[in-house]
């Protein structure tokens, strides 16, 4: 593909025509400076770790045809047949020349992007089964994985690089999808890596003090800033109007709004009607929690799902709002949604009629806290919280989640997580400092098996065990070596050990 057509949509300027200036040919688009090729194009990406440009003599001198910079460059001799193209923000420019790239795959598909601090993984898995159930293809974008047909390619990072992107959007819509889903995160946004595209629909949810420090955001302004920038990047913005935020939320979009949320709505200033929750009842049974509600305004209808807590009620409404602009009806809606699963968000392991056990992604204190409240709700007769913390992090991580555990668990049973690097007998002593701060009880047992069989093997009626931290993880890090650990896996293991 000629350079002038790559750069269609960028305001750039040409630094070094190279041989051929706009008209060079370029073979491919190259994300690493080591596996450049004759006739790359290579794209200069200032990193938090290094700096692309640094590896521009060396991509030149491997015969690269084009390089894109924000910064100057010093190319030597080997730069001399190179075009190099200088723009504002070259993260921005791998964008869109990847657009281009794969011949803008986004305007084949309906696209659907969910930001939030919580929420947008069960919400995409959601929206898939609602859609596929109404007879759309759909491909999944998120942080557990991709999908794309009967391809399932597990994820690095919520929102991939823009490259990436535009390369799952082409094989989708080669694939036969009409729509995509995917989690759009504040790192996504700040990375550029949703650009060169517009979502036809960008969903909010909520938003919450969250991904502050040094690596991701400054302060809650600058998440919120870049969670916000969906709304300038979408035709239609479906919005969660019961966020504390809300005005902030929707101030300078550049969308038509669209709102929902529990009870009656206090803003339809914004929109004239949107969708609601009403009557909402929490479900129990053996080995079971769920919950039921009522829809109510822009589509009217009874909901029960298999997953506790009022934010199943918050994301199953999301995907409703979604749906409902793709034509879905009632009874695929109510089909799809008592049936969804979502590895490692709330998910239910029967091992027992007398109590419930369920695994977890909560691996901070903000989102054990939620979870633990909600499952509180439910009466439950005893409620066990069973997780570790992660090696080379905040320690602050640790006190944190060992007090609120403490605080709103009747037994907490420490163990491990990832360790890395770190002792993990030295992390749980952290933990424990938190913990300590309360008076809640709790026991330490190290290795993860042992934790999950000791829950099991004490499990009384009426309890909720819940596994926190890995969630869909189906690894253990120690000492920067991963290894094979699935607690689904574990929990068959314990069960068959138990049997014995």
């Amino acid at each position: 593909m000629k350079l002038a057509e790559l750069l269609k949509e960028l305001e750039f300027n040409i630094v070094s025509e190279g041989k051929s200036g706009l008209e060079t040919e370029v073979s491919e688009i190259v994300l690493d400076s080591r596996k450049a090729t004759p006739g790359c194009l290579f794209t200069c990406i200032k990193g938090a770790v290094s700096d692309g440009h640094a590896y521009a003599p060396d991509v030149a001198a491997k015969g690269a045809s084009v390089i894109v910079v924000q910064d100057d460059v010093d190319l030597g001799e080997a730069g001399e047949g190179v075009t190099v193209v200088k723009v504002t923000d070259s993260r921005l420019a791998l964008a869109c020349i990847s657009a281009a790239w794969f011949g803008h795959p986004a305007r084949e598909l309906k696209t659907i992007g969910i930001t939030g601090t919580k929420g947008k993984t069960t919400t995409t898995y959601m929206v898939k089964s609602i859609l596929e159930k109404t007879g759309h293809k759909v491909g999944l974008i998120g942080t557990i994985e991709t999908i794309i047909g009967d391809t399932k390619i597990p994820s690095s990072n919520t929102t991939p690089e823009s490259y990436f992107v535009q390369k799952y959007f082409r094989e989708m819509a080669d694939a036969g999808c009409d729509a995509v889903v995917m989690e759009a995160s504040s790192q996504g946004f700040m990375l550029h890596r949703t650009a060169g595209f517009v979502f036809d629909y960008g969903i909010f949810t909520n938003i919450e003090p969250d991904h502050i420090g040094p690596n991701e955001h400054k302060d809650f302004d600058h998440y919120l800033s870049c969670k916000k920038m969906l709304l300038n990047q979408c035709k239609v913005g479906i919005i969660n109007r019961d966020s504390e935020f809300f005005d902030k939320i929707i101030e300078g979009a550049g969308c038509s709004i669209e709102t929902y949320g529990i009870g009656e709505s206090k803003h339809l200033d914004v929109c004239s009607e949107d969708l609601r929750a009403e009557d909402m009842e929490l479900v129990t049974g053996a080995g079971y929690l769920g919950i039921k509600y009522d829809v109510k305004g822009l589509m009217e209808f009874p909901v029960e799902i298999d997953i506790p807590g009022k934010f199943s009620v918050y994301n199953s409404l999301t995907a409703i709002a979604i749906c409902r602009h793709f034509g879905a009806d009632q009874e695929n809606i109510i089909s799809a949604l008592k049936d969804i699963r979502v590895k490692g968000r709330v998910e239910l392991i029967k091992v027992s009629d007398e109590f419930t056990l369920m695994i977890d992604y909560a691996h901070n204190a903000m989102s054990l806290e939620s979870l633990l409240t909600t499952l509180r709700e439910y009466k439950p007769n005893r409620l066990v919280s069973l997780f570790g913390c992660g090696g080379n992090r905040s320690r602050d991580r640790r006190f944190e989640m060992g007090e609120v555990s403490g605080r709103l668990a009747d037994l907490t049973i420490i163990t491990s997580d990832n360790p890395r690097n770190e002792d993990p007998q030295a992390i749980i002593e952290d933990i424990k400092t938190g913990i300590g701060k309360t008076n809640g009880e709790y026991v330490e047992i190290i290795n993860r098996k042992d934790a999950i069989k000791y829950a099991i093997e004490h499990g009384q009626p009426g309890d909720i065990i819940i596994c926190a931290g890995k969630g869909h993880e189906t690894y253990q890090e120690i000492k920067g070596v991963k290894y094979d650990m699935d607690e689904r896996v574990l929990i068959k293991e314990v069960l068959e050990e138990l049997k014995k």
